[in-house]
């Protein structure tokens, strides 16, 4: 769709609610929108799951009392978007997707299992001085 990528960058703070999860969902369609890739596109659509799925995580399992989540975006390679959502919580990494088929009557469970299979790799890292950020790198289409 581009012929001519350069560095993109975007990053909002936003609650650790559910409605912050949303948002950040929104705010990511909404943002490549702009630079140019349509909601009804394959990059748009996988990234929407994508940060669904980690702003929903960083909401459920990285919340910490007044403290926010943050949602960042970048375009810096012709061939990728990098996904980050980074929380308070370091003490709470994602477990690897191990391979093993969910409970299928559990409410929860598949997220990562999905992000695994939009993203060409994911991973975590420290985010000083207590965080973590989880982000996925994801095929521009």
């Amino acid at each position: 769709m581009k012929s001519q990528i350069s560095t993109r960058k975007f990053a909002q703070l936003l609650s650790a609610t559910p409605r912050g999860a949303r948002l950040a969902r929104l705010l990511a369609v909404q943002q490549l929108s702009a630079w140019g890739w349509p909601p009804a596109c394959p990059l748009s659509e996988s990234a929407a799951l994508v940060v669904a799925e980690l702003a929903t995580n960083a909401v459920t399992h990285g919340r910490m009392g007044g403290r926010c989540f943050r949602l960042a975006l970048t375009v810096d390679s012709p061939d990728t978007l990098r996904v980050e959502v980074a929380d308070p919580r370091g003490d709470r990494r994602p477990m690897a997707c191990t391979g093993t088929t969910p409970d299928p009557f559990a409410e929860s469970g598949r997220g990562l299992l999905l992000v695994d299979a939009l993203a060409i790799r994911w991973g975590t890292e420290p985010r000083p001085p207590s965080g973590k950020t989880v982000w996925a790198c994801l095929p521009l289409l």
